[in-house]
């Protein structure tokens, strides 16, 4: 089947991606369906979601598919592996893949030794998923070739033993943003809702966007149109920011104290990320 190159190529720049679509490396069949959907980023999951024996086969298929005119990241194994190896072989070779997420970052030399083999072009989105990942998220953060970070909640969990609760996993969240900031990339990628119900999602979502993280990872192509919509500016902010920038001026000509400069740069910030989204015009 010959498949055309601009269906798989995502409209937003994934400093800006909101939902980050998850597909087992093992499972060909669903890579169209997944890129059919409305995701900013589609990722292959060579890691996880793909059993030791399967791993060269799953490979294959992500090979075939990126060659036949997909466009997608991969999740590559953690860097402490025989199979980061493999992964990084493979993409060498292929300049069609969008970027990389590393499994299991926990230095910065994990991204030196990635980028060194993959080149200055793959981006890297640094998966943070232990204790020892989240101490030294400034200096992954702070790497060339970070564009991101992303939150692996479960394997975090499961290496400190931290429950799921919001205030349980509010300092990792934390840390994360203000690593982020402080080393002027964007802001991170929050873990995945397992929970299949929208009201788990929409939940989670809220709790996303209130601790200062700018992207989701997902599992389930039906969430990637609410991940979207919560993550992005709404009608009401977008109104709101385009109000306030008629107000003070382009340039702030018109401040009047000193709670307008803080507003203005709001307002700008939202109507900046609505262009990089490519919103539709406000009705």
């Amino acid at each position: 089947m010959t498949v055309p190159t601009e269906t798989f190529s995502s409209p937003v720049s994934s400093t800006v991606a909101r939902s980050w679509l998850l597909v087992s490396a093992a499972r060909p069949d669903l890579f169209d369906h997944a890129a059919a959907t409305s995701a900013d980023a589609i990722v292959l999951d060579l890691e996880d979601a793909v059993p030791a024996p399967g791993k060269p086969a799953a490979r294959g298929h992500v090979a075939r598919w990126l060659h036949r005119g997909g466009r997608a990241w991969v999740r590559i194994n953690a860097a402490s592996t025989p199979d980061w190896i493999e992964d990084c072989r493979l993409l060498q070779t292929m300049p069609e893949v969008a970027g990389v997420v590393l499994a299991k970052t926990e230095s910065a030399d994990h991204i030196e030794r990635t980028a060194e083999f993959l080149g200055p072009q793959c981006p890297v989105v640094a998966l943070v998923e232990s204790a020892l990942g989240l101490e030294q998220a400034g200096a992954i953060a702070a790497h060339p070739a970070t564009v991101r970070l992303a939150f692996g909640v479960g394997d975090f969990r499961r290496d400190t033993g931290i429950g799921d609760e919001p205030i349980a996993l509010a300092y990792a969240r934390s840390r994360l943003v203000i690593a982020s900031r402080a080393a002027s990339i964007a802001g991170p990628i929050d873990g995945p809702t397992l929970d299949t119900q929208p009201p788990a999602l929409a939940q989670d979502c809220t709790l996303t966007v209130s601790m200062g993280m700018t992207g989701k990872l997902t599992l389930r192509p039906e969430q990637v149109g609410s991940i979207n919509a919560m993550l992005g500016p709404s009608v009401a902010d977008r109104r709101w920011a385009q109000s306030v920038i008629e107000e003070l001026g382009e340039g702030g000509e018109r401040v009047g104290d000193g709670s307008d400069l803080p507003r203005l740069a709001r307002a700008q910030r939202i109507r900046d990320l609505a262009g990089a989204l490519r919103c539709p015009d406000l009705p």
